[in-house]
C-alpha cells in the first residue's frame, strides 16, 4: 500500500512532462508555420523557429535535430488536414460528373493553400528529397481514393490504369507550383486551365453512359 502512492506521482509527472513535450512540439510546428507565411522559406531556421515558440535553442534540439525535421513533420500535419478536406468534397453525394470530381479535390486545396502560405513554401518540388516523397506518397493515396470514388460513380471505367490517376495528381501540383510563382495569393486564371486539362485527360478513361459534363 505505501509504494502505491510514489509510483501514482511518478505516473503523473510522467505525464506531465510528456503533455509539456507535446505542447513544445506543437508550439516549434506551429512557429515554423508563422515564418514561413510570413517570411519565406530562408527566414524558417531552427534559431528563429524556436526564438518564436519561446523554446531556447539547445531546448528545440531535443525535440528536432534540424530544420528538415520541422518541415517534415509540419508537412504530415498539413497533408493530414488536406486528406480531410478532400475526403469530405469527395464524398458529396451531389458529385456526378467528372467536373465534379476534379472541382472535389481542386478547390480545397487551392482555399488550403491559399489560407496557409507555409504550405506553398514546403509543398513544391525543390526544397528536399524528403518532403518531395511525403507529397508524392500523399498524392499515390489521394489518387487511390479518387480512382475508387470514380468507378463507384461509374465515371471511368474499372480497367482505369492507376498510373492515370497518379498522373493527373502530378499534373496538377506542377499547375499549383505555376499558380502561386504566377501570384503570391494563387493564381485564379491558372487553376482554371489546371481544371480544364485534368478533366479532359480523365475524359478519356470515362465510362460509357453517364454525363462527362457539369
Amino acid at each position: 500500500m505505501f509504494e502505491e502512492k510514489p509510483a501514482a506521482q511518478t505516473h503523473t509527472r510522467t505525464a506531465g512532462v510528456q503533455r509539456r513535450g507535446v505542447q513544445r512540439r506543437q508550439a516549434l510546428l506551429d512557429a515554423a508555420e508563422a515564418l514561413l507565411a510570413e517570411h519565406g522559406y530562408q527566414a524558417a531556421t531552427l534559431k528563429a523557429i524556436g526564438q518564436r515558440a519561446g523554446i531556447p535553442t539547445a531546448s528545440v534540439y531535443h525535440y528536432f535535430s534540424d530544420r528538415h525535421q520541422v518541415e517534415a513533420e509540419l508537412l504530415r500535419r498539413q497533408a493530414r488536414e488536406l486528406d480531410v478536406l478532400i475526403g469530405a468534397a469527395l464524398d458529396d453525394p451531389e458529385l456526378r460528373t467528372l467536373r465534379d470530381a476534379v472541382d472535389a479535390v481542386i478547390d480545397p486545396a487551392f482555399a488550403y493553400f491559399r489560407q496557409h502560405p507555409s504550405c506553398v513554401e514546403l509543398w513544391f518540388p525543390g526544397r528536399q528529397e524528403a518532403l518531395d516523397e511525403l507529397v508524392r506518397a500523399f498524392d499515390e493515396a489521394q489518387a487511390e481514393k479518387l480512382s475508387r470514388a470514380l468507378v463507384e460513380r461509374n465515371l471511368i471505367t474499372a480497367d482505369t490504369p492507376r498510373l492515370a490517376l497518379q498522373l493527373a495528381f502530378e499534373v496538377g501540383n506542377r499547375l499549383f507550383d505555376a499558380a502561386f510563382r504566377r501570384s503570391p495569393a494563387g493564381d485564379d486564371a491558372t487553376i482554371a486551365e489546371a481544371k480544364r486539362l485534368v478533366t479532359a485527360y480523365l475524359e478519356t478513361y470515362a465510362a460509357p453512359g453517364p454525363k462527362r459534363h457539369a
